[in-house]
């Protein structure tokens, strides 16, 4: 190869370094600025292929909102009352220039920084809250004012917008565990023995009204069947005065039958009477003649 020839080889290697130098590419999910001998010339560039000299440098950034776990920290409630609380940060680049100069582009220091104003925060609120409140009353008003008040602190110093704080577990200190279970346990165990005295008056009350409803029902069907009885017998009565009254002969004749079939029903019975007395007449005579 001749010496002109190798000069042009090198030459165009040269402007394919330069070119391939001179072209970046920014994804949708980037943040990216420009520097120049290290001095910011661009920041906030946008997505897309882009040229820049040679001998600048482009840092691009993640520009999705990103999750980062906090070391779980003790707080003390207005109680004094010690917990363990492990919470995760949800934040996004907002203001790239910002960002950069404050972490110089490194996430992690990014997340060091927020999670000492997020815990902060924490201490500040578990401060003014008891108990009830930061576990389960008002977990979620709580969340919301650390959240408001950590973002503005957060975009003017870090470029970090903060979307979201959550507590992921809060737990007592190992000490303190035992105690606060055996406490719980008794304060359950009252509330159970309420309940259950509460459910023995109502159950007597119930038992009362069941029995007083009963005997009425009682009262009532007695009075009923009397009433119906009565009745029968009176009807029967009647029947029988007025079968007596159209053949009193007969009447004797049947009634002395059914007398004779019940006393002879036994083998066993045994029976002093007078042989001449009137229950034998119609023994004697089919007529009931003496």
């Amino acid at each position: 190869m001749s010496t002109k020839g190798f000069v042009s080889l090198i030459a165009i290697i040269v402007c394919l370094l330069l070119a391939f130098n001179s072209i970046y590419i920014v994804t949708e999910y980037q943040r990216a600025i420009k520097l120049e001998f290290g001095r910011l010339v661009e920041a906030d560039i946008q997505p897309g292929l882009h040229f820049k000299k040679p001998w600048a440098k482009v840092s691009k950034f993640d520009g999705r909102i990103l999750t980062a776990d906090m070391t779980p920290e003790s707080f003390f409630t207005v109680e004094n009352k010690r917990l363990v609380v492990d919470s995760y940060i949800k934040w996004q680049v907002k203001d790239v220039e910002t960002y950069y100069k404050a972490t110089n582009g490194d996430e992690a220091t990014a997340e060091n920084r927020l999670a000492q104003r997020v815990a902060d925060g924490l201490r500040n609120q578990f401060g003014r809250r008891t108990l009830h409140d930061v576990v389960s009353g008002k977990r979620d008003e709580l969340m919301s004012e650390i959240t408001s008040s950590i973002n503005v602190d957060a975009i003017k110093l870090l470029g970090i917008e903060v979307k979201d704080i959550r507590v992921k577990r809060i737990d007592f200190p190992p000490e303190a565990s035992q105690s606060v279970f055996a406490r719980m346990a008794a304060d359950r165990e009252k509330e159970a023995r309420e309940y259950r005295a509460q459910g023995k008056e109502q159950a007597e009350v119930i038992a009362a009204d069941a029995d007083r409803q009963r005997a009425v029902l009682e009262a009532n069907a007695y009075r009923d069947a009397e009433r119906i009885r009565g009745d029968g017998d009176a009807k029967a009565a009647a029947i029988f005065a007025e079968a007596y009254s159209k053949d009193p002969e007969f009447y004797a004749f049947v009634r002395s039958l059914n007398a004779y079939r019940l006393s002879f029903s036994g083998k066993d019975d045994l029976m002093v009477v007078d042989p001449k007395s009137d229950f034998f007449r119609y023994l004697k005579d089919p007529k009931g003649k003496n």
